[in-house]
């Protein structure tokens, strides 16, 4: 999650308040932030409730968890009930048509989550305290994250990541994946990862070697692109916890994972 372009978490959280803070399902349009000349939402108060919904303790190592019985918790649960009886029914649907079915999952905060670097850091970004906390490769999962790339595998569905993180970064993702249980293609042909230094080719139009200008959607879709139109699979799921990650077509359907903490243009 390299957030060069990342907005702070209460600026973009400020437009929708309380505890149901995100729906679940399909994405469709872009989250924009408040432009108002109204009172925002106090930050107090929404911090506490963005603790309420992910039921935000400390645990025995001190470090901040979600809660299983959370409001979070239970968006997620249903995100998953739809997703795994989609997937099911479209893996058979592209199966009989001679298709290659494919999912592709974000994986900051819709497979890693990355709550403890949130409430410790205030909810803002800084490129080094970030690094160092994705190298210890230590984060949770989200609920329900793994079994659902396990359970996309076993339905003969394959698995590609799409992912912010910096290539140097690889090494931590891949250890992390592997701690929570999501031990499934985590190969360079599967885990896409932002290489500004050596863009692919398939990036060309916004990318060349030392001067990237990639926006998250053209970096996201235009990588999804390639696993479509170059690999010649059919994603019938895209899963991500920014509308960013979403947007920019070539996917037959998109899953938003709740995240109120931060915003990724």
């Amino acid at each position: 999650m390299h957030k060069t372009s990342r907005i702070a978490a209460i600026a973009a959280a400020c437009v929708v308040t309380g505890a149901a803070l995100y729906g679940a399902g399909a994405a469709t349009a872009g989250q924009s932030t408040a432009n108002s000349t109204h009172e925002p939402y106090n930050i107090g108060l929404l911090v506490k409730d963005i603790d309420t919904y992910y039921g935000t303790a400390l645990d025995a190592n001190g470090v901040y968890q979600a809660s299983s019985t959370s409001p979070y918790a239970k968006d997620l649960a249903r995100i998953d009930a739809q997703a795994r009886d989609y997937i099911d029914r479209a893996a058979r649907t592209a199966k009989h048509q001679h298709k290659k079915p494919a999912v592709v999952f974000d994986i900051d905060d819709t497979l890693l989550l990355s709550l403890d670097y949130e409430k410790r850091y205030n909810y803002t970004y800084n490129s080094a305290t970030w690094a160092a906390y994705v190298n210890q490769a230590s984060r949770p999962g989200v609920f329900g994250s793994a079994e659902l790339v396990q359970y996309a595998a076993k339905k003969g569905v394959e698995v590609f990541y799409n992912s912010g993180l910096s290539e140097a970064q690889r090494t931590a993702a891949v250890e992390n994946l592997k701690k929570i249980g999501a031990d499934v293609n985590l190969d360079a042909d599967h885990m896409f990862l932002k290489n500004t230094a050596n863009p692919p080719s398939y990036l060309s139009a916004c990318a060349t070697p030392g001067a990237w200008t990639c926006t998250t959607v053209q970096y996201k879709g235009g990588t999804r692109k390639h696993i479509e139109s170059d690999l010649g699979y059919d994603i019938i799921a895209n899963f991500g916890d920014q509308y960013s990650d979403l947007d920019g077509g070539y996917a037959d359907r998109t899953y938003k994972l709740p995240n109120p903490t931060y915003f990724v243009s």
